[in-house]
């Protein structure tokens, strides 16, 4: 028996056991599976051959099952359960009441995210979400396999065909200790940075990579201080005076609300890219994660923390391209 026993097991032969234990009868047993008496039969006997044991055994009660008939039997009730628990998610997916979704996001974006994961589990509180978080490069390279439904991020991976869904406006800024000393100085030209120490992000990041853009463009070398993986880090470095940092708006909404950052009037400046969900055109999304993607795709963008007030957006600001 061993593993061959599992390896031909089929359900019609379990089922063949299971009911002609419940009537005692394979006559019985062939009109409630609507089968051939001869067609029972003869599963009983393949099952029977392939644990190598006697399943069954006739008596002046009708058919009985031997103990090792039983064991089959446990078994099979155990498969009718699993198959029964299968059906009830699967309609549970299909009316999208239940199941799982796994997103990805940049780091930049764990911000926000929880909340817009919040605001989908009141709409649908049996769908659990996992939620991935990395630098570009990271969530990138989840995006190609096939693991994630979807993911929130910037501009799209140049490498994947992808469906592509606008949440809204991602604004970047240079931001300074309260007490620097151009905090106070409006339309500061870009050159006038020259000499100031930033805070970056480690490359492979979304945000150092758009920081680098800008200043190539303007022709000017920023002095690099230290590089961070956390934006969390780069705010606190920044509020100690260590220097200042080109970050996405939305990283350091709470420090500018409590006065603890400013950002600098620099021309040219926000520079505002766009937050998209984007998902592998070839990916199958079941129902609980299209709900998701629907869901953020119309109401993603109320999630996003207000920053326009703060920025002094009455000038033109740059609208970075997508790709």
């Amino acid at each position: 028996m061993a593993g061959g026993f599992f390896r031909e097991l089929t359900i019609r032969q379990l089922r063949a056991l299971a009911t002609v234990h419940k009537n005692k009868s394979v006559t019985a047993a062939a009109k409630q599976l609507h089968l051939t008496q001869p067609a029972v039969t003869l599963q009983l006997r393949n099952l029977q051959a392939l644990a190598g044991l006697p399943l069954i055994q006739r008596s002046s009660d009708g058919m009985l099952l031997t103990d090792a008939g039983r064991e089959v039997l446990a078994l099979a009730n155990r498969i009718e359960t699993a198959i029964a628990d299968c059906e009830t998610s699967l309609a549970m997916m299909a009316g999208k009441t239940a199941g799982r979704v796994s997103i990805g996001a940049v780091s930049t974006a764990k911000y926000f995210v929880p909340f817009m994961i919040a605001g989908f589990s009141k709409r649908h509180p049996n769908i659990d979400v996992t939620l991935s978080i990395g630098n570009r490069q990271e969530t990138g390279t989840a995006l190609r396999g096939y693991d994630l439904d979807f993911a929130i991020m910037g501009r799209p991976p140049a490498d994947i065909d992808m469906n592509v869904h606008l949440i809204g406006d991602h604004p970047h800024v240079i931001v300074a200790p309260t007490g620097h000393r151009l905090a106070r100085k409006s339309r500061i030209a870009l050159g006038e940075l020259a000499g100031e120490t930033f805070l970056t992000r480690e490359p492979g990041s979304g945000t150092r990579g758009l920081m680098e853009q800008l200043f190539e463009t303007a022709g000017i070398r920023p002095k690099i201080g230290l590089a961070m993986s956390s934006n969390e880090t780069i705010k606190q470095a920044v509020i100690a005076g260590l220097g200042i940092a080109f970050i996405s708006a939305h990283t350091v909404a709470s420090e500018l609300d409590e006065g603890r950052l400013v950002t600098l009037d620099v021309d040219g400046l926000p520079v505002v890219r766009q937050w998209f969900v984007l998902a592998r055109k070839d990916k199958v999304l079941l129902p609980p994660a299209q709900a998701m993607l629907d869901f953020l795709s119309a109401k993603g963008a109320q999630f996003l923390p207000r920053t326009h007030g703060r920025l002094r957006l009455t000038r033109p600001s740059v609208r970075a391209k997508r790709g």
